[in-house]
């Protein structure tokens, strides 16, 4: 059984600034905000919230089925997929456009500011899977264009597979009642702290009342963990701490294909939130967001280091 993974395929151009953005920015002066970060570190690299989640997913040995756009550049990045045995069946290629380009900049206490470019991606489209139904468990529908999201949304709902909904970066470009449609009908909403805020804001909702429309809302919270809401109430469940800190960018996307490899496995939900912790910690590790391989065993050693058991096998 695969996981439908609708996303966005993108370059990253990570800057790093030695410094705080929150120490820049005068809050009573927002109306004429032109500020500047000198960045000394810079790396570029592939990435993109739909390939790293089916990157990851595949290091865990689930099979992805990416549904993606790429542009007139992006021959060399369909061929590292291919490389590492994704299916790039529904990787469309056009030639209207760039690869999607995201310029993320992090400060010294882990806080992003992001700016993303979708590139041929606001001319994708999203295919035809109705005969492929049978193939697929479970579906993540995550940042990219956000016409090609609610598309995925409403395939998942009309086909009745399970997805999880993960609008992110995206959250600002859903309509109000877009949001709610995903929410109404998802397995399950995934948002960091600050996202679940403006989503919580806007459809004036709270974790507890959010419940009555999906199963379950994760809450993603950095170096302090992450908490789900669900039936069962709120599993906290502490970090995974991991043995340096270099880059934050696509722990997020670690965190989701564990997460989805547990469940899909039939795991407890806290055993699979364990599962995405600990490959999240991975990710931050190193630059750029593609990690080039896992070790089961030791993925498996350090949840078990930080909870204290064991994860089940897969």
């Amino acid at each position: 059984m695969k996981i439908l993974v609708n996303g966005s395929t993108a370059y990253d151009v990570l800057l790093g600034y030695d410094g705080s953005f929150a120490d820049a920015i005068d809050p009573s002066a927002l109306d004429s905000l032109a500020v500047s970060f000198f960045s000394p570190h810079y790396a570029r690299h592939h990435g993109g919230t739909g390939a790293n989640i089916a990157w990851n997913l595949k290091l865990l040995g689930t099979e992805p089925m990416l549904v993606t756009t790429i542009g007139s550049d992006g021959g060399d990045y369909r061929t590292l997929l291919e490389d590492r045995d994704i299916s790039v069946e529904y990787v469309e290629q056009l030639t209207s456009g760039a690869t999607a380009t995201a310029i993320i900049g992090t400060d010294s206490s882990e806080r992003q500011i992001t700016f993303f470019h979708p590139g041929a991606d606001a001319d994708g489209s999203f295919p035809d899977l109705s005969d492929r139904r049978e193939e697929i468990s479970h579906a993540i529908i995550s940042p990219r264009n956000a016409v090609l999201m609610m598309e995925g949304v409403r395939w998942c709902e009309k086909y009745k597979v399970p997805f999880f909904f993960d609008p992110g970066q995206q959250v600002i470009a859903l309509s109000d009642d877009e949001l709610r449609f995903g929410v109404e009908h998802c397995a399950g909403l995934i948002a960091n702290e600050y996202e679940w805020g403006l989503i919580s804001n806007r459809l004036n909702i709270t974790e507890e009342n959010a419940l009555l429309k999906t199963p379950m809302v994760i809450v993603t919270r950095g170096d302090a963990g992450v908490t789900c809401f669900c039936k069962d109430g709120a599993l906290n469940v502490g970090p995974c701490t991991p043995e340096k800190v270099v880059n934050p960018t696509g722990a997020g996307d670690a965190f989701r294909a564990g997460l989805l490899t547990g469940l899909q496995a039939g795991w407890s939900n806290i055993d699979a939130l364990r599962l995405g912790n600990a490959m999240g910690s991975l990710a931050v590790e190193l630059e750029g967001t593609l990690i080039d391989h896992v070790d089961r065993d030791a993925v498996w050693s350090r949840a078990q280091i930080a909870y204290g058991e064991s994860l089940p096998t897969l």
